[in-house]
């Protein structure tokens, strides 16, 4: 007798090639776990990179602040001439050219904080328009103190005023104008004192352009005017 065969069908589900997939992965949970640990080093060392160039960053612009300002502090300005008064009576008088003598008075200011300034031997030239009609010393070798003023005044005459009768006629024709103009120039030789550093010699100028009215006296416009200053 015959046994009759029996066929088994095995029916599949949309849900079969998940379940089957799911007993795959079985090793997924483990390289998670590694490359999250990895991660988190690569963050912690860049964080920590980072942290160490902001530090060596702010040190630095702290460093270059510091010496800026020292630098700001310590570099030599220099000095600063007024002109204060300057008179010239004899040019307002009938006989003045036999008694020409005129008076001056110049300030020089330091105006450095912690710097002092020596000077040499200060000497005067004094210009009419391009011509030479004085020159004398006029300072001995002195120390100028940190924001101190020193007041240099003169006065000048025969035979240190080199004027003859061409020169005086140019005067009074320049007087009947409004003004005579003059110049005068302060030469010397200085040095800067930092503490116990003393600087080079800078040979220094400082020019003064004015104007004498008809009255023989500095043009108000003039007074208290600043001489430019400059090194050679």
């Amino acid at each position: 007798m015959a046994t009759p065969h029996h066929q088994i069908h095995i029916q599949t589900t949309p849900n079969d090639h998940l379940n089957h997939g799911s007993l795959t992965d079985g090793s997924r949970p483990h390289h998670n776990t590694k490359y999250n640990a990895h991660h988190v080093q690569d963050s912690l060392t860049t964080r920590v990179t980072k942290l160490i160039c902001a530090v060596f960053l702010s040190i630095l612009f702290t460093v270059g602040l510091v010496t800026f300002i020292l630098w700001l502090g310590l570099r030599p300005h220099r000095p600063r001439f007024h002109i204060q008064q300057f008179s010239f009576p004899s040019l307002a008088e009938p006989n003045g050219f036999s008694t020409a003598q005129l008076t001056f008075n110049v300030t020089a200011r330091n105006p450095n904080i912690e710097i002092g300034i020596y000077y040499d031997t200060v000497n005067l030239t004094l210009y009419y328009r391009d011509q030479v009609i004085a020159q004398t010393p006029l300072l001995f070798p002195f120390y100028q103190s940190p924001k101190n003023t020193a007041i240099i005044y003169g006065t000048l005459s025969r035979p240190q005023l080199k004027i003859d009768n061409a020169r005086w006629t140019q005067f009074l024709a320049a007087r009947k104008q409004g003004a005579v103009p003059f110049r005068l120039d302060m030469a010397s030789s200085i040095r800067f004192k930092v503490s116990t550093w003393d600087s080079r010699r800078h040979k220094m100028h400082a020019n003064c352009e004015i104007g004498v009215g008809p009255n023989g006296m500095l043009l108000a416009s003039d007074k208290g005017k600043k001489c430019p200053v400059y090194f050679t």
